[in-house]
């Protein structure tokens, strides 16, 4: 297993604040990784630090196998992509990217090789004379990308990449980038603050908080299986259940919700009796009008307070003495609920073991 970029114990302070805490992570070469969180959590000062921009307070930073302590930005084996892209608009697309090759004092010749080779993997091939004014979003994008990759980098920073793009655009290019970067092979970490990006384009992501990193997984098992109550919240829908547990054995807790009823938990976390817990429920996991001989279920009366129409992300709002927050349910495809109006009360349902529980610090 080869390693491209490995952080180790990095933190970064700025007077009395720590912006970054006892960072480490390894990335093999040829993945993608994201770093997920929100605004402020320190995911850019530590893509700086690895970029060459700041100096880590504590820790090693190594590209390859070598340490990049005391090596400035321009002699670091990385290239930084920003939201804002920061193309000339006075040059052309094939002079764009061939900018750092001239740099470089590389031939003509070869740069207009490289240029064309990598307007071909980007899927951009004759685009060498267009103007950057001609081109779509989406297009400037993967200039952009074209313009880092020529230089042939062991690793690609991605600095919310597709955040001034509009929402279609940005879901079109998720793809198209986790197929780009598969294409290329070339190492990419990218951070961003939206969930759905990290989601479908990383092999791995780690979900930042307050300048610590809480969880490093694959997407599937971030979703399935959070191992903290932020991660549960941050990735995804949740519904959360706030109770106190009055039991537990073999891998089930028993909650008394603040409304006095009590539901079971399955849970791999034992949890002590007389505890403060919380219960995350995901919207799909939760049966509209459950069927009698369903067994298992935890089942609550709840008011439909609106339907919220988005086609096949659909979903209902709820309310319930039982619940402290409203809930999040969505609606299957595979049945129809035309029926249920904002007003009605209906039963909903869910597996014990659907739902992952956490005591309260």
């Amino acid at each position: 297993m080869h390693i491209d970029l490995s952080v180790k114990h990095v933190s970064k302070r700025f007077e009395s604040f720590t912006a970054v805490d006892d960072v480490c992570f390894e990335v093999e070469k040829g993945k993608f990784f994201s770093i997920l969180g929100p605004s402020g959590c320190g995911k850019t000062t530590l893509l700086r630090m690895i970029a060459g921009f700041e100096e880590p307070s504590e820790g090693n930073i190594f590209i390859g196998a070598q340490n990049m302590a005391d090596i400035p930005p321009n002699r670091r084996p990385v290239n930084l992509i920003f939201q804002h892209l920061a193309l000339f608009p006075m040059m052309n697309v094939a002079e764009n990217i061939g900018f750092g090759l001239a740099r470089r004092n590389e031939s003509k010749a070869e740069i207009k090789k490289k240029v064309a080779d990598i307007l071909e993997r980007v899927n951009l091939p004759g685009f060498d004379s267009k103007k950057i004014h001609q081109l779509s979003g989406g297009q400037k994008q993967r200039v952009a990308i074209a313009r880092s990759l020529v230089l042939d980098p062991t690793v690609l920073l991605l600095d919310e990449p597709l955040g001034a793009l509009d929402l279609k655009l940005r879901e079109q290019m998720k793809i198209e980038l986790k197929k780009l970067q598969e294409e290329v092979g070339t190492t990419f970490v990218y951070i961003t603050h939206d969930q759905s990006e990290a989601l479908v384009m990383s092999d791995h992501v780690a979900v930042m908080n307050e300048g610590r990193f809480e969880q490093i997984d694959r997407p599937q098992n971030l979703y399935s299986k959070p191992a903290s109550p932020f991660v549960a919240r941050f990735v995804g829908n949740n519904n959360r259940l706030p109770g106190t547990c009055v039991g537990y054995a073999d891998g089930i807790a028993e909650l008394k919700l603040t409304s006095g009823e009590t539901i079971a938990a399955g849970t791999e976390r034992q949890i002590t009796p007389g505890a403060q817990a919380e219960l995350f429920i995901r919207p799909e996991s939760i049966i509209i009008e459950p069927a009698e001989e369903l067994p298992e279920l935890n089942r609550i009366q709840v008011m439909v307070s609106s339907i919220l129409f988005d086609g096949a992300n659909s979903q209902l709002l709820a309310t319930s003495p039982a619940l402290a927050e409203e809930f999040l349910i969505s609606l299957p495809q595979n049945r129809q609920y035309e029926h249920i109006c904002a007003g009605d009360r209906v039963e909903i349902g869910w597996d014990f073991r659907a739902g992952n529980c956490f005591t309260v610090p």
